[in-house]
């Protein structure tokens, strides 16, 4: 074991011991309340949706509680309501991700910080607080283990458990000991297999909510005295060496304490996967470049070749998507929807366009015919810090076309803003509740840090 890597744990528990809210420069607390604006969007869209219910009904029956408020159905204890918005945060494919670790943070940390914020009465700035060093905790280790960690373990069930037991950590007030035994007790808990991407199965949604409802767990009991194990990180069994090819364990200390990796968060625009961001930006682009209208570019396309990332064409390499999960995680379908219609949102996954013989949509359909998507190795090589693309369009005239992007829009290099997101959340929560609901909770999270009394904002969406 090298010298670096001796002590990552505890340094990791250490930091996220003791920081203190005025330790966090006004910036990072901004974009701590970006980010809980953009999970409150998520996951009260995402509760109405049927693997929510499914859950709700799960967690109904694990008995009466009033500690924490479940959205779109009732309270709960902090446990089953941090797993239930999990899940419900990370259905429609619209929660934040984050590059360089490949993880949504938001729907397993978010989750887990409020539920526990609720339960202990805990104020705005706690809460802020605990978001932030939450996604701190899960980023960091996230990123020690990407890209190998990436082949087989879906990072927001893995690595995002360490960082919704800092979270909830935090808030329960885990002096640096027990906070390593939180750590630990998180890090025996991580799990999230990718095999639910061959069936489309809803196992995705249950990766935040268990991240959440683990990392609580851990945090609880460490603050009772329960051990867990001090080299989670870095020891010769622990989750470095079992879940990865290979690791870097100075992404955990880098900048720890000084850097905060929340200012790193990129926000999703488009509801499918956002391997398949970048591509769609640019169809976007170029449809705009060319002046379309309707289906124009069925006309005028002869063929449409997309390089990609070889870890993320891994994910999006479906060709002839049967189901709508599916076309969220169709590179090639979703550029084709961006390219005919100008935009990629909930619409163009409405099960009326899919059945068992794939897209039933006809002018997408024959636009797949002429979609090739490849692995570029200049591309490959600067993932995870760069999303690229490079997409070469042949129209019917002989002319092409060649245009590459390193990110999509909302990336922290190409970024959107509070506005922005604003209007996203109400298009997402207006629709589903009510427009003066959309407005009470967008009031809410600009008002986090006023008083007590904030949680009970949220709780009246439930």
């Amino acid at each position: 074991m090298s010298d670096d890597e001796l002590n990552v744990s505890r340094a990791l528990a250490d930091v996220m011991a003791r920081t203190r809210y005025e330790d966090l420069s006004p910036p990072v607390i901004e974009d701590a309340r970006r980010s809980v604006l953009d999970w409150l969007g998520s996951c009260l869209a995402g509760a109405v949706e049927p693997p929510s219910r499914m859950v709700h009904r799960v967690v109904a029956g694990w008995g009466q509680c009033d500690e924490a408020t479940v959205f779109g159905a009732h309270r709960a204890s902090a446990a089953a309501a941090a797993f239930a918005n999990g899940v419900s945060s990370h259905i429609l494919e619209l929660d934040d991700v984050h590059k360089g670790s490949t993880l949504h943070p938001g729907a397993p940390i978010i989750p887990a910080a409020l539920a526990v914020a609720e339960r202990e009465r805990a104020d705005g700035r706690a809460f802020l607080l605990a978001v932030t060093l939450g996604y701190d905790a899960a980023l960091r280790v996230g990123e020690a283990v990407n890209p190998s960690h990436y082949r087989y373990w879906h990072p927001t069930g893995t690595a995002a458990t360490f960082g919704a037991a800092v979270a909830t950590g935090s808030l329960l007030g885990l002096n640096s000991a027990q906070m390593l035994d939180a750590l630990g007790s998180a890090g025996t808990q991580a799990a999230g297999l990718w095999e639910f991407n061959a069936d489309g199965a809803m196992s995705k949604h249950l990766h935040p909510g268990k991240a959440a409802f683990n990392g609580i767990l851990a945090a609880d009991l460490a603050r009772i005295g329960f051990t867990g194990a001090t080299r989670i990180l870095e020891g010769e069994r622990g989750f470095f060496r079992a879940m990865s090819a290979g690791h870097d364990a100075t992404r955990i200390t880098d900048g720890l304490g000084a850097r905060w990796k929340i200012s790193e968060n990129c926000y999703k625009l488009y509801s499918c996967c956002g391997h398949t961001h970048t591509a769609i930006d640019t169809a976007i682009d170029f449809r705009g470049e060319q002046g379309w209208q309707g289906d124009e570019a069925l006309a005028r396309l002869e063929t449409v070749h997309i390089e990609t990332y070889a870890p993320g064409y891994e994910i999006v390499k479906e060709m002839n998507p049967r189901t709508p999960y599916q076309g969220k995680f169709s590179l090639a379908y979703c550029a084709a929807a961006g390219l005919l219609e100008g935009w990629v949102g909930l619409k163009q996954f409405s099960p009326e366009r899919f059945d068992a013989g794939g897209v039933r949509d006809e002018k997408i359909a024959a636009l797949l015919q002429r979609v090739r998507v490849t692995v570029a190795p200049d591309v490959t090589a600067k993932y995870p810090a760069e999303w690229g693309t490079r997409m070469t369009f042949t129209l019917n005239d002989g002319s092409v076309r060649t245009m590459s992007a390193a990110f999509p829009r909302g990336h922290p290099e190409n970024p959107v803003s509070t506005a922005a997101l604003e209007d996203k959340f109400r298009t997402l929560v207006a629709p589903r509740y009510s427009p003066m609901l959309a407005e009470k909770a967008i009031q809410a999270v600009r008002q986090i840090e006023s008083g007590r009394d904030w949680t009970r904002a949220f709780a009246d969406l439930a």
